[in-house]
């Protein structure tokens, strides 16, 4: 009886593989709540440019930080039932490889900032260097996810960036492109990547307490479930009270209502603690950040 023989995966999939490019949920965490930012600076639509940069950014960075965290992660995640068979973490991938994917998406996507406006990009230094200090704050701060979120929710800033910003190179160019409000949605969306990042880490419990990292699942123990529903309850109270203020109505309420339907099933699926139950939650949480920004756009489509 003959046996098949697997060929050894090309590099194109190894790469593929190493940036979850068919894992999309990740990329449009980010997406959404960076359009509904660029949508409200631009009192409307902002241009087929700003949203090619944005959209197209936000996937290069986030596959590029992909590529970093595995490569930062690569002792731990063999001790994780989930991550061992990253290709990094397993050896098919060596690191100044993985290393190198990185750095080139990082550079494309810097690429499409130079086609914006100063401020935008000296902001994207700051994204950088937070997307890059995420996978190593595990090991010094009990609630990583909240590193996690600031860099999660960079790209409303930039958004705002894009949109009102001049010639300026000068940070005090960045501080007048950037108004207050939009450094409050960033601090709302912080308690969304603080309820979603909590759901993820709620999968891998079990392996993270055995190796000795820290996430917020560990950190809020029997409060975890209890603690997510807050995340939710805040951002979305939040973001809806930014954008009264900022003259949002109907739409923009109906598209909020319709993300905070959600919540409760969100419960369901985490209230057992269970590896898939958590797991599924974590991957469906994009659309509630869709129906936040189709309530936005709407909302200033049809004013």
């Amino acid at each position: 009886m003959s046996t098949a023989v697997t060929s050894p995966p090309s590099r194109l999939a190894l790469y593929l593989d190493l940036i979850r490019w068919d894992r999309p949920a990740g990329w449009l965490l980010l997406l959404w709540p960076t359009l509904s930012a660029l949508w409200i600076a631009a009192d409307g639509f902002p241009g087929w440019h700003l949203v090619a940069v944005f959209v197209l950014g936000t996937i290069l960075m986030r596959s590029a930080g992909c590529a970093v965290n595995d490569v930062a992660d690569r002792e731990f995640d063999r001790h994780v039932e989930r991550t061992a068979h990253r290709p990094v973490t397993r050896g098919a991938l060596p690191v100044p490889e993985a290393l190198a994917v990185g750095a080139a998406l990082a550079l494309v996507a810097f690429a499409l900032v130079l086609s914006t406006n100063p401020p935008t990009v000296l902001l994207s230094f700051a994204a950088l260097a937070i997307a890059i200090a995420y996978p190593y704050a595990k090991r010094v701060v009990s609630m990583p996810q909240a590193v996690l979120g600031v860099a999660f929710s960079f790209g409303i800033p930039m958004a705002f960036a894009a949109v009102l910003g001049g010639s300026d190179r000068s940070l005090a160019a960045v501080a007048d492109a950037v108004p207050p409000h939009a450094w409050a949605l960033l601090l709302s969306n912080l308690f969304w990547v603080l309820a979603y990042d909590t759901e993820y880490a709620m999968v891998d419990r079990d392996d993270d307490l055995k190796i000795g990292i820290q996430t917020s699942a560990i950190t809020l123990g029997r409060h975890d479930v209890a603690a997510v529903m807050a995340f939710y309850a805040i951002h979305l109270v939040s973001w809806a009270a930014i954008g009264l203020s900022l003259g949002l109505g109907a739409w923009f309420l109906a598209g909020a209502a319709v993300a905070a339907a959600q919540v409760p099933w969100h419960w369901t699926l985490i209230r057992a603690r269970r590896r898939d139950g958590c797991f599924k939650a974590f991957r469906l949480n994009h659309w509630i950040g869709f129906a936040l920004f189709a309530g936005t756009a709407l909302d200033l489509a049809l004013r």
